[in-house]
Order: C-alpha cells, then sequence, then structure tokens
C-alpha cells in the first residue's frame, strides 16, 4: 500500500492470518465420529419443517449409523433422503444413515439431510440451534446449527422443503 513501511505491512498481513485461522471450527466429536459444520436455511413463518445439513466422519475401525436426533426447536428430527425417480423428485424417511469406517458421509440439500418436523417457530438467519444427533453405537451428542444462507445447490434449485 502506498504510504506504508514494511513493517506496518508485515504486521497488516501477520494480523489478517492471525484473524484468519483463530476463527473456531464449527465441529463436534463424539468417540471417533466428527461432526462438521451443521446448518439450517432460514424457513418462512408458518413452514413447518425445514432441513439441517451437516458432514460426519467415522474415524474408527467399525461402522455406525445417524439414528435421527431431537430438538428443542421442532416436535421430531428424522433422517431423510431425497432423490429423483423419473422425472419426480422424492422424499422419504430413512431408518438409520450407513456411517463406515473410515469415511465421511455428507448431508446437504437436494439429497441426504435431517428434517425439522413441527417448528415451533421460523428458523432466522443468525439462529443457533441446539441439536441432539443419536448415533447407533456411538450414543447421543449435542451440536449447535447456524441458520445460514448458502446457495441451492443445482440439483435443489426447483425442489426446496
Amino acid at each position: 500500500m502506498p504510504g506504508m513501511t514494511n513493517r506496518q505491512s508485515l504486521i497488516l498481513a501477520l494480523a489478517a492470518l492471525l484473524t484468519a485461522t483463530a476463527a473456531p471450527a464449527h465441529e463436534f466429536q463424539l468417540g471417533s465420529l466428527k461432526i462438521g459444520h451443521p446448518w439450517a436455511r432460514p424457513t418462512l413463518p408458518g413452514q413447518g419443517a425445514g432441513g439441517a445439513y451437516l458432514s460426519v466422519t467415522n474415524n474408527g475401525g467399525a461402522p455406525d449409523r445417524l439414528l435421527g436426533g431431537s430438538s428443542p426447536a421442532a416436535a421430531g428430527v428424522e433422517v431423510h433422503e431425497m432423490r429423483m425417480e423419473g422425472d419426480v423428485m422424492r422424499m422419504r424417511e430413512m431408518q438409520g444413515l450407513e456411517l463406515p469406517a473410515g469415511k465421511t458421509v455428507t448431508l446437504a440439500p437436494g439429497g441426504l439431510h435431517l428434517m425439522l418436523t413441527g417448528l415451533k417457530a421460523p428458523l432466522k438467519l443468525g439462529d443457533k440451534l441446539a441439536l441432539k444427533l443419536r448415533f447407533e453405537k456411538a450414543g447421543e451428542v449435542e451440536v449447535t446449527v447456524n441458520v445460514e444462507d448458502k446457495p441451492a445447490a443445482p440439483a435443489d434449485a426447483a425442489h426446496k422443503h
């Protein structure tokens, strides 16, 4: 930058670097399971359900299953799958989501997701929701879901719920 000394430039560069690395990771751990960045989109007033998304990395030597969960923000939390069947997008509840050993499973718009049913209030941008995830072997862990405005994936653009 014009008028800045090398020392001032170095201090600004170091400050930017420290700020970038000081941001806390939005991850949670339960035994060998790492839950990455739980988030949900805002919902409209009167909308009874919303989707929550995250990734689960199974660093263990045995598979596990995500069975569902609970939240004070919703009457129920179910594992759901969306997929195309011919020309129709279908959504169905799953009895559990397989988490193979050594693999990461990602829940994202337009595919696998957690369905928050019976929302008690609209999800607003900036909200943070408590969500307890239930796993078949690892047990339960409480995570924080950030309500964020992320762009829709191409497959999700016409099939929001």
